[in-house]
């Protein structure tokens, strides 16, 4: 009996003892996604991100259209060709479908690539100054309050404004 009241009584120790613990951690918060959305390196880079892309639907869409009048023609001339050539010219566009696919695929992994080469030191720049706004005005934790990411309750201290003005903007 005796060791079941030192049990009990150790267990609420350390149990009070890490509520207090816990209670003297200072926490902040900030919304990631939007201190992101508003550093303007982001702007320059989802712009920069926008005119590859279009250069390369652009290009994609110049060897589809060149296909599509090919293919009109094919179909036109068709009855006056023999069946090799038409196999041939069969051959030609599949080929040429096959080409407009890859580029597709180049094109996605290209654009992937440049992404990340961009937004690497962006997201490195964003994670320095929360980190340097954090421990400056002594959170122990920061964490990220934009939608989805699992905080529920965000009433303590916004670092947003503060880290903003670490960005200088």
């Amino acid at each position: 009996m005796k060791q079941l009241k030192k049990l009990v009584i150790a267990f609420a120790l350390v149990v009070g003892t890490m509520s207090f613990v816990n209670a003297q951690s200072k926490l902040a918060h900030i919304n990631v996604q939007q201190l992101l959305a508003d550093m303007p390196e982001m702007k320059a880079a989802e712009a920069e991100l926008t005119k590859l892309s279009k250069n390369y639907e652009a290009d994609i869409r110049t060897t589809m259209q060149e296909l599509q009048t090919k293919v009109a023609l094919y179909e036109k001339e068709a009855p006056t060709k023999t069946d090799e050539e038409n196999a041939q010219r069969m051959q030609e566009v599949q080929g040429i479908q096959q080409n407009i696919q890859q580029a597709n695929q180049v094109a996605q992994q290209e654009l992937g690539k440049k992404r990340m080469e961009i937004l690497e030191p962006i997201l490195k720049k964003a994670n320095d100054a929360i980190l340097k706004v954090g421990r400056a005005q002594g959170f122990d934790f920061v964490l990220d309050s934009s939608a989805g990411s699992g905080v529920i309750l965000a009433d303590g201290k916004d670092l947003l404004a503060d880290v903003k003005k670490e960005l200088g903007f």
